[in-house]
Parts: structure tokens; sequence; C-alpha cells
């Protein structure tokens, strides 16, 4: 479910994603990301996914917190999410007093609720947070794997089942928000790129309904674009943009004009990148 924490007169807390991964989520693997993820489970080391935006990082934790649910007899694995940002406190994630018609009380955070639990605890983007707020998970990814509550006085010690998953984008971060060495040598780290033309074509065909040529033809230009980045382009191409372009074609879309929307369009302002995009789109689909 999706939940939204606010205060009483209305700000915006946090957002959290928390459900139960019920059915499988489609995720194909590339390596061994699967059995060393596993491992890493088994073995309660906590695990930093690292890559470009729209790599699979996010589908391959539901992936895998479906995995361990169903390998494990319980069909459900709880996963709870939170898209990290520059405002976010350490109250955000550990838990605050909140005013009702009652009087106060306390509300875990999301971060308290996973540790009590047992859920994988997924902070995506974790270095957009306040370095000070990151700080605070260091207890929980070693030996002890303990929560402190300091406002009150409370110690938690993590449920079975508990891990904590962070993921960030390297090619975005400057060195004022890269992540701590303090808090990079917690964690084992997985690598995500951009799957090879053959993988990714298999995947848009799955996740668009767009038939095969087309689904190849789309791997090619993600291929060709992501060239494109020693010649102005800050990012290559996601394999979410080029599903976007798929699903527009199923839907009727013209090929070109889909493309347009999708994939130029949402990577640039730049008007001659723009056209370089342009013109790979134009030699594949004519």
């Amino acid at each position: 479910m999706a939940e939204v924490i606010t205060t009483p007169d209305g700000a915006l807390i946090h957002a959290v994603e928390e459900y139960n991964v019920e059915e499988e989520p489609y995720y194909l693997p590339i390596g061994d990301e699967i059995a060393l993820f596993e491992t890493a489970y088994a073995q309660r080391i906590p695990v930093l996914l690292k890559g470009p935006t729209g790599a699979g990082k996010t589908r391959f934790v539901e992936h895998m917190a479906w995995r361990l649910g169903h390998t494990r007899g319980a069909n459900r694995k709880p996963l709870i999410t939170v898209a990290c940002h520059e405002d976010l406190t350490a109250s955000d994630l550990v838990g605050r007093y909140l005013l009702d018609t009652d009087g106060t009380k306390w509300v875990d955070g999301p971060l308290t609720r996973a540790v009590k639990v047992g859920a994988i605890c997924y902070l995506d983007e974790v270095v957009e947070a306040r370095k000070d707020t990151t700080v605070l998970i260091h207890p929980l990814t070693d030996y002890r794997r303990l929560l402190p509550i300091e406002k009150l006085g409370q110690v938690i010690e993590s449920a079975d089942g508990f891990l904590l998953v962070i993921s960030y984008n390297p090619g975005y971060q400057s060195a004022l928000k890269d992540l701590k060495h303090s808090t990079r040598q917690r964690f084992i780290s997985i690598e995500f790129d951009y799957p090879p033309k053959d993988q990714e074509a298999e995947i848009i065909a799955h996740e668009s309904g767009v038939d095969k040529q087309t689904a190849t033809d789309l791997a090619k230009l993600g291929e060709k674009v992501r060239n494109l980045r020693e010649h102005g382009l800050s990012e290559g191409v996601s394999t979410r943009l080029l599903i976007y372009a798929a699903r527009l074609m199923v839907n009727g879309i013209p090929a070109r004009r889909a493309c347009q929307v999708a994939v130029t369009w949402s990577l640039t302002d730049d008007q001659e990148v723009q056209r370089s995009i342009e013109e790979v789109v134009t030699s594949i689909f004519e």
C-alpha cells in the first residue's frame, strides 16, 4: 500500500510504499545478481545497488522480495520502499511524535517498521538524503543489527528477515552528494547497467506487448543513443523509456512520434542533441 504521512497542519513528511509482494514481478537476470542477493540475505549482509536510471534496480528489489518470500513457503515478503530526498530527516525514517485528537502519540517511521517486522527496507537514491540521516543506518549494517531510537530511549534489535538495501545513480552524483566511505563500506555492491541488446529487446517485448521486431529495433535505438553520451548527452536512454515508447506504439502512436516523445524530448532540451537523436530514430524507423 502507499502511505502518505502528514503533520496536523497538512505538511508532507514522507511518502512510503509498503506492501507484500504476492505476485512475481517480471525480471530478466543479466548476470549473477540473484545469487548474490540471496546469499547476502542469508548472511544478513546489507546490499547497495548502483547504476543508471531505469536500469532495473527497483524492479530487481521487488522481484527479490517476491522470490525470498516464495522460496521460503510464505508466498510473500514485506517490502518497504522510501524515496529519499534532500529534506529527508532521521525522524522521517525512525518515527516521531504526532498530535491527534487524543493527544500526542508515537508513530513508527518506515525504517522502524521494517526492523520490527523483518521486512526488506529499500532506500532509493539514498545519497539524496542528508548525510546526518544516512549515519543513522550504520548500526543496522554490521553485526549489531540495531536501530537506536533516541526520542524513545530505546534500541531495537532487527527481526529475522530484515535486510537493508540502498541504491543510487553514480552518474548523477557530485562530490557533495557522493556516498560517504564510512557508509559505502558497510554494504556489498551490485552494479547495474543497461542490458545487452538481445536481452533488452526481450524485456521491451514482455513489458509492452510490442512485436519482436519492433522490440529489437527499440533495443538497437537504445544502444545507438547511449553512444551519444560522448557528444553532449548526459545519460543514455533508459530501458524504461524504451518500454514507454513501445507501449505508445502498441496503442497506435507512429513509431517515430513515439520515440520523439518518449526518448528524444525526455532525454534532453538541447536542440543539437535532439537532432542527433532524431537522426538515429529516422535511420531505424523509416
